[in-house]
């Protein structure tokens, strides 16, 4: 089956299918309105061959009572449709964002590095506009447009078949014309939101690294890379709106050629007295009943396709795996332990390019276990692994005996706390970034946090305390200030598994000195695993892995490895020395 008829069918298994009651009201509604317009056409020919020839005022009230209800339920059909469909239409715009939202949130970590922010926001609040068409008023009017120029089509053809038949040749060129013009312009529009994602991409990233951008003097190598990628989306603006002037301009020539005709030849029948004032002028209107509906398809044909290239896009997502695929994370965990084994573990994150090569040692339940090694060994590949970011292509994780490529992500979270060397600070204050993993803790047990990451040592000076806004990643603060938040962080989650990653990279002495006290307590009866290059923070761990291209190539305590004179020996003297 070809990828645009699965995306025709998953759009209408999903969205418009299950609103088919509403769908069916507005259908019902349009077909009311659109015969409500037909009484115009009749009373136009009653008017010219029987009310004016007659001068019968009395029935020139009855028309006009007639035309001005039927005027009354177009205008009724007219604002329930909006009310309805539309409303509906954002709605499901709402629910889309949300399962979009949700959905990103659930795939792996791998997913995330593969692609920018922006892109990513872009998916979800950009590509789901074009759902307000198929459950809007786009589709409806699309049905009921077709209804109301086939009824056209046979009065017109009860009216005056050969005039009919001279009106049907354009109208079908254009047809064909359009029909042609959408199926170039949808992949058109599909890569439109690829551009798009990859322009936003690119602006949240300028946005967000402006220090940086200022720092170098590169605002106008950023402005040469944003105005490259606006004029690539102009580019494919420009292609699209090509086919659709062609649409528009077919639809004026074709369709004026056909009112050309009409006019010569509904002139030969009036002159002929083969037809009155009033058919003429009934066919007219009914002409426009008929031709109104196929240019207002065109436009509306192309609002569809627009939408499908981006549904295509939302339905790439939504079928992705999810990382805490249920089919194959079975186990839940309730109270555990925290004994963590690596038992042979290798890892690639390109096919053939292991950067992890048969990792095997255990993490006791309450013992300190310290990765150190050069740049680029794989110390954050381990606590990864650990922390189930990513899984092993070789060998087991496990905890407790149990593999964590089976245990279920939700339940094996919440006995982890993360510190990452660049940890993520919302724009809000202090008081809820500390909060993040426990909204609901109480003031007490956030205090208990607060001081035990040395946090008060900072705010008591703030005007505002704990309350003090931080901005956009806590950029208002110190580095150290941001860890020991982070710490405060972790402290108030009350994990049973603790993943240090370069935890005191960001520190001076004076922080240093307060983050180490703070460390000791989130560290007591836990198990850890600390990330460090300041190898004079980690001398008290219960065991240190030297590891070197993937492989641990020393393991002991602190004074064993001094001994050995070996790899850690060399890096301890040598930053003794700095």
């Amino acid at each position: 089956m070809s990828k645009k008829k699965v995306s025709y069918k998953w759009a209408f298994k999903e969205y418009i299918w299950p609103r088919k009651k509403i769908v069916l009201v507005g259908l019902v509604l349009i077909i009311i309105r659109s015969l409500a317009g037909m009484v115009l056409p009749f009373a136009s020919k009653t008017l010219m061959d029987d009310i004016v020839p007659s001068k019968d005022i009395s029935a020139l009230w009855i028309l006009i009572i007639i035309v001005c209800a039927s005027i009354l339920v177009q205008a009724l059909t007219s604002f329930s449709l909006t009310r309805l469909l539309s409303v509906e239409a954002q709605h499901l715009i709402y629910l889309l964002r949300s399962q979009v939202q949700r959905k990103l949130l659930s795939l792996p970590i791998n997913f995330f590095d593969n692609n920018k922010t922006g892109a990513l926001v872009s998916r979800v609040m950009t590509d789901v506009e074009g759902v307000r068409n198929l459950v809007g008023t786009g589709l409806v009017q699309l049905i009921g447009g077709s209804i109301t120029a086939v009824i056209s089509l046979v009065i017109l053809i009860n009216i005056n078949a050969l005039m009919t038949v001279f009106v049907l040749v354009p109208v079908g060129i254009f047809a064909f014309i359009a029909m042609k013009a959408f199926v170039y312009i949808r992949p058109i529009f599909k890569n439109r939101g690829v551009i798009n994602a990859e322009v936003t991409g690119r602006l949240t990233e300028t946005l967000s690294g402006v220090r940086v951008i200022k720092g170098f003097n590169a605002e106008e190598q950023e402005n040469k890379s944003f105005q490259e990628g606006a004029e690539k989306l102009y580019l494919n603006v420009k292609k699209s709106l090509t086919a659709t002037a062609l649409i528009t301009s077919s639809s004026t020539f074709l369709l004026g050629l056909a009112s050309a005709g009409i006019m010569g030849i509904g002139g030969y029948f009036m002159m002929d007295n083969t037809m009155t004032f009033g058919e003429f002028i009934s066919f007219t209107l009914f002409l426009g009943f008929m031709i109104a509906p196929i240019v207002q398809m065109s436009n509306i044909g192309s609002q569809l396709t627009e939408a499908m290239a981006g549904l295509d896009r939302t339905q790439e997502l939504m079928e992705m795996t999810i990382e805490d695929n249920p089919e194959v994370r079975t186990n839940y965990l309730k109270d555990i332990k925290g004994d963590i084994v690596f038992n042979d573990v290798s890892f690639s994150y390109e096919e053939s390019k292991e950067v992890l090569h048969n990792i095997s040692f255990e993490a006791p339940s309450g013992s300190v276990t310290a990765l150190v090694g050069s740049s680029g060994s794989g110390k954050s590949t381990i606590a990864s692994l650990a922390a189930t970011f990513l899984s092993p292509t070789n060998g087991a994780v496990t905890l407790d005996g149990l593999d964590l490529s089976k245990v279920n992500l939700s339940s094996f979270r919440t006995h982890l706390g993360v510190v990452l060397q660049d940890d993520f600070l919302y724009a809000g204050t202090i008081r809820e970034n500390i909060l993040f993993p426990r909204p609901n803790a109480t003031e007490e047990e956030l205090i208990s946090a607060v001081e035990g990451a040395y946090v008060n040592e900072f705010t008591d000076k703030f005007e505002d305390g704990l309350d003090t806004v931080i901005g956009e990643r806590g950029v208002k603060l110190s580095g150290g200030q941001k860890q020991r938040i982070s710490i405060a962080r972790a402290l108030l989650a009350n994990p049973k598994i603790i993943i240090l990653d370069e935890a005191t990279s960001n520190l001076d002495t004076e922080s240093e000195t307060f983050i180490q006290k703070s460390l000791n307590t989130l560290m007591k009866d836990r198990t850890t695993l600390v990330i460090a290059h300041r190898l004079s923070t980690i001398q008290q761990a219960d065991q240190i892995l030297v590891i070197e291209n993937g492989s641990i190539v020393e393991q002991g305590k602190h004074d064993e490895l001094i001994a050995k004179k070996g790899r850690y020996f060399d890096l301890y003297t040598y930053q003794s020395r700095i």
